[in-house]
């Protein structure tokens, strides 16, 4: 088979592209040349994602993204261009890739934690017709997607792999009792996981959607209304946890979650809140109720193929986390009405024109 580029491949391509705060453009680009180890894949499915909101919102990430930059990073292809030195792909394949990819080399990949690689390098471009894999990504964390997984779901890869990085994290046994606090896309993926993984998980958020979602994935739920005390509310409901996940990053649940455990209970202060910011944190509660804390951040090749795994399985599905489609054109209007307090849970994002399987 012939692995060079299509004949009818395009030299350019519509993409949108991060200038700065809440300022997106859906632009006409040239298609970037490829070099050795890279492919392009044709983006068969995008997904918002809360961590593109926050970069939207602010204009930047200090880690993944500094405009102006092609933006979005859940995707999943098909392979439409191969370089000649690129080997072990075909041009068709189905894929998915991740939005970084480790080293290998420096002390953290050494000693297992190649999330918090010395130089992760980041891809973002999801919001496109097309993009370039960089021979890192190509050769660590794109993977085949299954016959029988649409594109939809193999894009969920990046965000369940850092959940699935949370789980780990808190080495559960599974039968804990589990609070999530949060109830955007990323609490609910962690109420999937932790009851596949036989927990007994309460979910306290906001949002009729999202906690139907919750109640659908047999968790409990806990209304949080704007005005409430969190704490409060959670305790009227039920004494205390063995574990509680933070995933909201704020400052005010942060400082929560250590009170809805029970002594010697464990804490993941998984949300992450803007740079610079502060807590305050009961120093008595924590010593003397001998309580753990863990934060979790990214993902790892590890946690990105046992979280293709489980979406293959079915753990997790687009057709629950999914509620919208929009053409790329549309992009820019989106993110501004997200911004704005829309409660959508994700919205499919259609780079070619139409949403595809």
């Amino acid at each position: 088979m012939d692995r060079s580029a299509p004949p009818h491949l395009s030299s350019e391509m519509r993409a949108a592209v991060l200038y700065g705060k809440q300022d997106v453009r859906v632009e006409e680009l040239p298609c970037a040349a490829l070099q050795p180890g890279e492919v392009r894949i044709a983006i068969q499915a995008a997904l918002t994602c809360g961590t593109d909101l926050k970069v939207f919102k602010r204009g930047y990430h200090a880690k993944m993204i500094v405009p102006p930059s092609l933006f979005g990073h859940e995707l999943a292809g098909l392979i439409e261009e191969i370089h000649p030195a690129t080997h072990g792909w075909r041009i068709g394949e189905r894929v998915v890739v991740a939005n970084s990819a480790p080293c290998d080399e420096c002390f953290y990949c050494h000693h297992g934690q190649e999330n918090l690689c010395d130089d992760l390098v980041f891809l973002n471009g999801a919001y496109a017709q097309s993009i370039v894999v960089p021979a890192r990504l190509v050769e660590k964390n794109m993977l085949r997607i299954g016959p029988r997984t649409s594109f939809p779901d193999a894009a969920l890869t990046e965000p369940f792999a850092c959940v699935a990085q949370g789980v780990a994290d808190l080495a559960l046994h599974g039968n804990e009792r589990v609070l999530v606090i949060g109830s955007g896309p990323i609490g609910l993926m962690f109420v999937a996981l932790l009851k596949h993984i036989g927990c007994d998980v309460t979910l306290a958020g906001r949002g009729e959607e999202r906690l139907a979602l919750a109640h659908k994935l047999e968790a409990r739920t806990i209304e949080i209304l704007p005005a409430q005390d969190v704490v409060s509310r959670i305790r009227g409901e039920r004494q205390t946890f063995d574990v509680a996940v933070e995933a909201v990053g704020k400052t005010e649940t942060w400082e929560a979650a250590i009170q809805t455990v029970r002594k010697g209970g464990l804490v993941n202060f998984f949300g992450g809140c803007p740079s610079g910011t502060l807590v305050r944190l009961d120093t008595g509660l924590v010593h003397y109720s001998n309580l753990r804390v863990v934060a979790s951040f990214h993902h790892t090749p590890r946690t990105i193929r046992r979280s293709l795994s489980y979406i293959q399985e079915g753990v997790i599905s687009a057709a629950d986390f999914v509620d919208g489609s929009c053409g790329l054109e549309e992009l820019p209007r989106l993110l501004g009405s997200m911004a704005q307090a829309n409660r959508a849970v994700k919205t499919l994002v259609k780079t070619q024109g139409q949403v595809s399987d």
